[in-house]
């Protein structure tokens, strides 16, 4: 862009890691039963296990443990809790020993490779605990899209440190990683369904995994666009839209938690959720919660709302203009608030469905005005990086400033994710 370098490459990268797994339910033909009426493959699975005797059970346990210790934590809980959930297909449970209880627990679970197809489309915030980092450096967290067997996506976090002008560091991975434990489901009364997780046996953030849970993420929880939210008075919420996929229908959902060790998953309602990329503003403007949104495919949306989990029409906001966004335009995460207003990082799609990322900037008083907008884009794929899954794509769902500066984690070829960092006058100086 006319020769000035806006975007400085990090040699830091995150690759998909099929070594990284959790242990999900497995449910061999349940609970459907058999085609003659009979017993279904679960009962008769079950069956077959309560033939074995005390030397078999004991081998079998074994085996298990020496599968999964090395990966999960507090196998045999996590074995009986599975027993549980499969407990009402079982003849008698209550005269099954506890180590029948763990092997048929064992038979009922599977290792799931979450992020051994890709790991991309990164969002990031400031990391709650900011104690012990270095002047002028902060913590932060970062969500990823992983895909594992089925193309099913869930939602992975990295920790790590940023130094503005110095280092980027991604801290080393936990030990295991493991799906929350659905504590509880409920109806808000609207038909709004909302479960709360825990993660509470996650020692850090990075061995948390948000795997579907409702019938609405079947085939996966994606693109997590992760925002700190300053309340009026003065309190912290961390939100996460994302878009719940079916296999059929996508809507957007919202994660809300005060930090990440639990979170409450939230559907939405209003006719403008029923749709991919919506991403809320940091705080509230004039006493209401503001969005983007893509709720036509093409364009960028404004909404506005007294309630977080309802949204309803809006105002067409930004439109295709620039070639290189003429098949459509998208946020790339929420908002950032910068002195001269609403600094937006954006997508466009353009030739070859290329995937690009621009930005503009809004007016801080009124959001509906847009100030400026990126001719040309800030990054697109480059020759040695956008080869992939889906090629010729470049995709962020949310940067992070610090002063004058701004880290830009980003997807590419929704295969694995990078990293730039800029000088945020740069980019406004690059607008018109």
């Amino acid at each position: 862009m006319g020769g000035t370098i806006l975007l400085h490459h990090d040699n830091a990268m995150l690759r998909p890691d099929p070594s990284r797994t959790i242990a999900r339910p497995f449910r061999p033909g349940w609970p459907a039963g058999h085609p003659d009426g009979g017993p279904s493959r679960s009962e008769v699975i079950i069956d077959r296990i309560l033939t074995l005797d005390d030397a078999g059970v004991d081998h079998q346990l074994e085996a298990i443990k020496l599968s999964l210790d090395e990966r999960h934590r507090d196998i045999d809980k996590m074995l009986l809790r599975r027993f549980d959930e499969v407990a009402d297909i079982c003849p008698d449970p209550a005269i099954v020993d506890d180590r029948r209880r763990r092997l048929i627990g064992g038979y009922f679970t599977e290792e799931y490779a979450f992020e051994a197809a890709a790991l991309f489309n990164p969002s990031v915030v400031l990391h709650p605990d900011q104690g012990g980092v270095a002047e002028g450096s902060l913590r932060f967290v970062m969500s990823l899209r992983g895909i594992g067997e089925g193309h099913v996506s869930s939602v992975s976090y990295r920790t790590g440190t940023w130094t503005p002008g110095g280092a980027l560091e991604i801290d080393p991975v936990g030990r295991i990683t493991q799906p929350p434990i659905v504590e509880e489901s409920s109806d808000d009364g609207s038909g709004r369904t909302c479960v709360r997780l825990r993660f509470g046996e996650c020692q850090t953030v990075s061995e948390t995994v948000v795997s579907p849970v409702l019938p609405s993420q079947r085939q996966g929880i994606e693109d997590v666009r992760l925002v700190r939210f300053t309340d009026d008075d003065g309190s912290i919420t961390y939100y996460g839209t994302y878009t719940a996929f079916s296999g059929a229908d996508a809507q957007s959902e919202l994660l809300i938690g005060t930090g990440f060790d639990s979170f409450e998953m939230h559907q939405m309602s209003g006719d403008a959720v029923r749709a991919k990329g919506m991403a809320l503003f940091p705080r509230k403007i004039d006493g209401r919660y503001v969005m983007l949104g893509r709720q036509d495919s093409e364009n960028i949306w404004l909404l506005t709302s007294d309630d977080v989990l309802t949204w309803n029409g809006g105002v067409k906001l930004i439109e295709p203009r620039y070639a290189w966004e003429y098949v459509q335009v998208g946020n790339c995460g929420s908002p950032i608030e910068i002195d001269e207003g609403w600094l937006v990082l954006t997508h466009g799609v353009g030739p070859v469905r290329n995937y690009c990322i621009g930005a503009c900037l809004l007016d801080r008083d009124d959001p509906s005005r847009v100030i400026a907008r990126t001719p040309r884009p800030i990054l697109e794929p480059s020759p040695d990086e956008r080869d992939g899954y889906v090629p010729n794509v470049v995709y962020s769902c949310g940067a992070m400033a610090h002063g004058r500066d701004l880290l830009l984690p980003f997807g590419v070829a929704d295969s694995f994710t990078a990293f730039a960092t800029a000088k945020i006058d740069d980019l406004l100086a690059a607008m018109e």
